[in-house]
């Protein structure tokens, strides 16, 4: 999709589009275009009448420059929130599809509703994830997406305000297409394959450590939980250090189980072709920092992915088992299908022992536990800091995806106490899944700041996720745009 700034309508659009509010005096905000003059246009706003998502065609006259408008409704003025344009944007862009045009523009609404530079980047957003698709493997693609025209006071700001939000956009989407790919067409070596064309096109550093390296090496979580594979594991990092030479690093971690069957302890049959989304914790921080390098973020930010295929099978690890993890300490196996703790666990030893970051952030859809606690449109958050949970908040706010913090005491600490080794890999029962499994990972955290976010709810759609025109069904690519923030903010 090609995206212009413009400061003047283009007479010749095939569809200007424009946004209302709800109980406004509208027949006024549309003199200015001349679309105002044809008695059908009482009916449309009538009909429309600014409400939420809302969309109404209208007749122009014959003399007017422009093919049709389209008016968009926003909803009640104090009830609009910092998503609303991206939601309705996304509509208005399905519709261009729908009406199979090569072009639409999009006047941007007063600043009264948005401030300028997020009302760009919520339509920039908005109108290139809306039109996603995952048609890589249907034989009838996806019609080509028309180009769009962004009608406010043009200035260099405006402009790179779009083309950042654009290559936000394109990391959320690079995300979603590599968590959509199915567990036959990814495996950890096509996943090391892809950081590799990343870092190779954004001259980061790669590196890989395969499965020999990493038992040499004391990654016991990782090693333990791919063994069962004929796909064998990787440890994928990649390193964009464009900030202060001596400054530390901020490192992501994501975990990417390319299929979880849950290994010895099986899976039920039950929505098990879902679990090809187990790896989506991984492609966020490969869009994340494909974007950051594109983005030329002026600071030095490491990824880390472990990356195993969970499955059953002769030399799978078992229940009863006691391994050792990259920092030494041993865990006891009850469950091995709590498998993701294992090689994060290994993925946070390593990224707090090679890099010494200033902070950490790990992303993982870890536990079904956190969909019960709070749903399919909220992550948890657990973390040992206070002000990069504050950070992280801020940035959920701006970017609307929504995140909730979870306590972690030393209660549930003891909940991961074992009597054969330093810890077990579940708590006691069911009771406070998502938080025991943090408890895990601080384990492996000696004194760095860090973040864990619980993406299993938010990662994809679900029966009961919030319609979003900009996540249509499959990855929802969550977090890309809030780490990204996060980052751009520091």
């Amino acid at each position: 999709m090609i995206i212009k700034v413009d400061n003047k309508i283009n007479k010749k659009t095939q569809m200007l589009c424009v946004f209302l509010v709800e109980e406004t005096k509208q027949l006024l905000q549309l003199k200015k275009y001349n679309i105002n003059s044809d008695p059908s246009v009482n009916q449309s706003l009538g009909d429309i009448g600014g409400k939420l998502g809302k969309l109404g065609l209208i007749p122009t006259p014959k003399n007017n420059q422009f093919d049709r408008v389209l008016l968009a409704g926003l909803g009640k003025k104090d009830e609009i929130t910092r998503d609303t344009i991206r939601f309705v944007t996304g509509k208005i862009a399905q519709k261009a599809r729908e009406l199979k045009l090569k072009e639409f523009s999009i006047i941007v609404p007063p600043t009264s509703i948005n401030e300028p530079g997020s009302a760009v980047s919520q339509i920039v957003e908005g109108a290139k994830m809306s039109l996603y698709k995952f048609d890589t493997f249907k034989k009838e693609k996806a019609t080509e997406s028309p180009k769009l025209t962004i009608i406010i006071p043009e200035s260099e700001e405006i402009k790179k305000t779009a083309r950042t939000a654009e290559i936000i956009a394109e990391g959320a989407i690079f995300t979603k297409n590599i968590a959509n790919l199915p567990p036959n067409e990814c495996t950890p070596n096509t996943l090391a394959n892809i950081a590799k064309t990343i870092a190779k096109k954004n001259k980061m550093k790669y590196t890989v450590i395969s499965k020999q390296e990493l038992k040499k090496r004391g990654f016991g979580g990782i090693t333990a939980v791919g063994q069962g594979s004929k796909n064998e594991p990787k440890l994928i990092i990649l390193e964009h250090m464009h900030g202060p030479k001596n400054e530390k690093p901020i490192v992501l971690v994501g975990k990417a189980v390319t299929f979880d069957t849950g290994g010895i302890s099986l899976k039920p049959g039950e929505k098990m072709d879902e679990m090809k989304f187990d790896k989506c914790g991984g492609c966020t921080v490969l869009g994340i920092m494909k974007a950051v390098s594109e983005l030329k973020i002026p600071l030095n930010i490491v990824g880390i992915v472990p990356s195993v295929e969970n499955m059953p099978g002769g030399e799978s690890y078992r229940p009863g088992d006691i391994i050792k993890l990259y920092n030494g300490k041993t865990a006891e196996i009850l469950n091995t299908d709590a498998e993701g703790r294992l090689i994060l666990a290994d993925a946070l030893s390593y990224g707090e022992k090679q890099y010494s970051p200033k902070a950490i952030i790990d992303f993982a859809t870890l536990t079904g536990a956190c969909i019960i606690a709070l749903g399919t449109n909220v992550a948890g958050l657990v973390s040992n800091n206070k002000q990069l949970t504050e950070k992280l908040n801020e940035s959920s706010e701006r970017t609307t995806e929504e995140i909730w913090q979870l306590p972690l005491n030393q209660d549930y600490m003891d909940m991961i106490k074992s009597d054969v080794a330093d810890m077990k890999n579940i708590g006691i029962g069911r009771a406070a899944g998502t938080i025991t499994a943090a408890a895990f990972l601080k384990n492996a955290i000696e004194k760095t700041p860090w973040a864990h976010l619980d993406i299993a709810g938010v990662a994809w759609t679900q029966i009961a996720t919030k319609e979003k025109t900009y996540n249509p069904k499959g990855a929802t690519g969550f977090g890309v745009r809030l780490v990204l923030d996060y980052l751009q903010n520091l």
